[in-house]
């Protein structure tokens, strides 16, 4: 067993949503039990998840259908991570983006400058209405050298009756026809701790990750020092835990296990 005083600093468990805390609609057993645990050490919680399809209202309407409601400052996604980095490093640039409608309602609400034509910046999220159109639109704008961000690099999403590719498999699909490669937001990157860190007012000591995916959820705490929790209940195995080299603080069943560790 790892070090029970893993999470002695920890202000702030970051905590994936599908695979650690449900399971398509329905919570996994214990994960509210978790959370009120925590809350009885007197640390909080906030849900991170990197599909940029889906807006704050989406999951907190999800939550609450399976009876756990939160409120919608628990919620952050990788597309507010990327709204963030436009702001502070494109401010009043057009962008060309590649997303449905709730990730556009999000950009515009925000005030990002939207366009159809000679953008400055192609954003690639997690388009669930992408066309053919749209990819080779993409593309060109991409060739010509505009600079290039994607929300996370997932290249899969988990679906109720098995996945649909996801926003790394379009960098994967773009790089084979542009030969270009974006800046990429979401886990594991550093611009999500910093995002976070920012949000919440506290060190990267005072928080912990919290999920079942070793790329995005883990492997955000192990480039960048900060503990985090893998738990088995989601995408990841035990097997091909112990085969990768990216390394959890602590490696559980599930979330009610990880209580043992408050």
């Amino acid at each position: 067993m790892a070090d029970k005083k893993v999470f002695e600093k920890t202000k702030y468990f970051i905590i994936d949503m599908d695979g650690t805390f449900y399971l398509g609609n329905r919570l996994i057993e214990g994960a509210d039990g978790f959370i009120r645990s925590l809350q009885a050490s007197g640390r909080d919680f906030r849900f991170f998840t990197n599909n940029s399809s889906n807006n704050v209202k989406v999951c907190c309407d999800k939550l609450e259908k399976m009876g756990f409601p939160v409120s919608e400052d628990k919620i952050i996604i990788s597309s507010h991570v990327t709204i963030d980095y436009l702001q502070k490093n494109h401010a009043g640039e057009r962008v060309y983006l590649l997303g449905n409608e709730r990730l556009t309602a999000d950009f515009e609400a925000a005030g990002i400058n939207l366009v159809n034509e000679n953008p400055d910046v192609v954003v690639l999220g997690f388009d669930t209405t992408l066309t053919y159109e749209k990819i080779s639109k993409a593309a060109n704008y991409l060739a010509a050298g505009v600079t290039y961000i994607a929300s996370h690099p997932d290249l899969n999403c988990p679906m109720a009756d098995g996945f649909m590719p996801d926003t790394g498999s379009m960098i994967e699909m773009f790089a084979a026809s542009t030969g270009k490669r974006p800046k990429v937001m979401g886990k594991p990157m550093e611009e999500t701790v910093n995002y976070v860190t920012d949000l919440l007012g506290c060190t990267r000591e005072e928080i912990a990750f919290v999920g079942d995916r070793l790329a995005t959820d883990i492997a955000i705490g192990y480039n960048h020092g900060i503990p985090s929790a893998l738990v088995l209940s989601g995408v990841t195995s035990i097997e091909e835990y112990n085969a990768s080299d990216i390394r959890a603080s602590v490696v559980v069943d599930d979330l009610a296990a990880l209580a043992d560790y408050l």
